[in-house]
């Protein structure tokens, strides 16, 4: 995918499914939080819900500047499982069963199967415009999915039948709503509205699951301009503040993605972003919920009993897919997701005649030159004690502590470096002995490698040489 359909991916699917990724647990039966367009007659009834999304994009360009709009969401799809009556090996049924019926839980060889409300992607479509069309002559674009339902049997190891998944969606019918409008010289304000009204006969007596059926769910937009430039809701350029701050959205924040240097693409996205959010290479794949950290997600995931992965399985094929690949990753792969820096970028930095190995060459001076310049400390003189990095110390917080280091009060713990800050204050480094990412401490990743100052540890014996 690209940079921009890998974000609107996430986008699309943020909550989809939730960890423990299993249908018993509350966070995966109270679902679709995000970006929901529900009937207008559910919505006023219930008077929750809303019924429409409004996203306003700033963009500079002229009459001739062509626009293309591409909203999407997910449809909701009812999954239940039915159970085939038993039958005898010479294929006499034994059963006074029905035909088949709705169970909760049907299990089949090795195979558990749920009921489930899976998703469906859905894009409505909207020929490119060209924003003279637009201006003083608002525009409507109603779009409608049809109702369906399909039946996919499900046979054990020997090909017989034991049951089926039985999938149904409703049919959902709505508009677009377009409109532009000059702001400034060269600037105007696109204004997209969807409106989600399908038909309800019994509005009022629908819970927010049955409601769901009916709704536009990950609601979001994706705005491309050709011969324009899209200009940032978060930080507009000088002179256009005031023209931002006017913008309405509802249920939608539009952001930039896509090519810095080319700024022609707006996601108008239901979860808060910023400008141009990438997705972290080192991401093996979808996780369903991009704000949390991959790492914590694979970890807990692997502590999952035989019985929790059995269950989570169940769910549909995007768990089974998402188990698969998490039991599948490598020491390499796991070691990616420990974390990486890219805070440190420096903007407009000077450059400086620098020295790299043998050879000299020019190139940005670094954030922490000056940190760098500083002679490294061999030791520190603790309590009468010399100690260097190799020793081992027993820690001991103190008031300035936090909560995470008063929970390592009293371990023991190997000195990594000895390092100074910009205020001349000593630091020790330490990583802990009993930590199983210890290895990771000492090759400096963050969250197993450790700052103490020298009043707050205590040398041992054996690690220290006495003065």
């Amino acid at each position: 995918m690209t940079p921009v359909e890998s974000v609107v991916q996430a986008v699309l699917y943020e909550g989809y499914m939730l960890y423990p990724y299993r249908p018993s647990s509350v966070k995966n039966r109270q679902r679709w939080t995000f970006g929901g367009v529900y009937p207008r007659a559910y919505s006023q009834a219930s008077g929750s819900d809303p019924w429409l999304m409004q996203s306003e994009f700033l963009i500079r360009g002229d009459a001739r500047t062509r626009m293309g709009l591409r909203p999407g969401f997910l449809q909701v799809i009812e999954r239940v499982v039915l159970e085939a009556p038993v039958a005898s090996h010479d294929g006499v049924t034994v059963s006074d069963e029905p035909v088949s019926r709705e169970v909760s839980r049907l299990d089949i060889d090795d195979r558990r199967y749920y009921p489930w409300q899976e998703a469906a992607e859905r894009h409505i479509r909207i020929p490119q415009i060209v924003l003279g069309e637009l201006l003083g002559a608002p525009r409507e674009i109603p779009f409608s999915f049809d109702a369906g339902s399909d039946l996919e049997p499900l046979t054990d190891q020997t090909g017989a039948v034991r049951g089926a998944l039985r999938r149904t969606h409703c049919q959902l019918t709505g508009r677009v709503e377009l409109a532009a409008e000059r702001v400034a010289e060269g600037v105007y304000r696109l204004t997209t509205r969807i409106l989600n009204e399908t038909p309800l006969s019994q509005a009022k007596a629908l819970k927010r699951d049955a409601a769901s059926l009916y709704a536009l769910v990950s609601c979001h937009t994706v705005l491309t301009l050709k011969g324009g430039e899209c200009v940032s809701s978060i930080d507009p350029p000088a002179g256009l503040e005031a023209a931002a701050a006017l913008c309405r959205n509802i249920g939608a924040w539009p952001v930039l993605v896509g090519d810095e240097v080319r700024p022609d693409t707006m996601l108008a996205s239901p979860i808060i972003l910023y400008d141009y959010p990438q997705i972290a290479p080192e991401s093996t794949g979808e996780l369903f919920d991009s704000t949390e950290i991959d790492e914590i997600l694979t970890l807990r995931i692997l502590t999952m009993t035989d019985e929790e992965k059995r269950e989570m399985v169940g769910t549909d094929e995007r768990a089974r897919a998402l188990l698969a690949r998490t039991e599948s990753l490598n020491a390499q792969q796991m070691q990616k997701l420990h974390g990486t820096m890219r805070q440190l970028r420096p903007v407009n930095a000077p450059y400086a005649f620098a020295a790299s190995g043998q050879d000299d060459h020019y190139g940005p001076i670094s954030p922490w030159a000056e940190l760098d310049a500083l002679p490294h400390l061999a030791c520190v003189r603790v309590a009468g004690v010399e100690i260097q990095v190799g020793d081992q110390v027993r820690l001991h917080p103190r008031c300035r502590a936090d909560i995470f280091d008063i929970a390592l009060s009293g371990m023991v713990a190997t000195i990594e470096s000895i390092e100074r800050d910009f205020d001349d204050r000593v630091h020790v480094a330490v990583t802990i002995d009993d930590d199983p990412g210890k290895d990771l401490g000492m090759e400096r990743m963050p969250g197993h490698r450790f700052f103490f100052g020298p009043d707050e540890i205590e040398p041992l014996t054996d690690g220290g040489r006495r003065a």
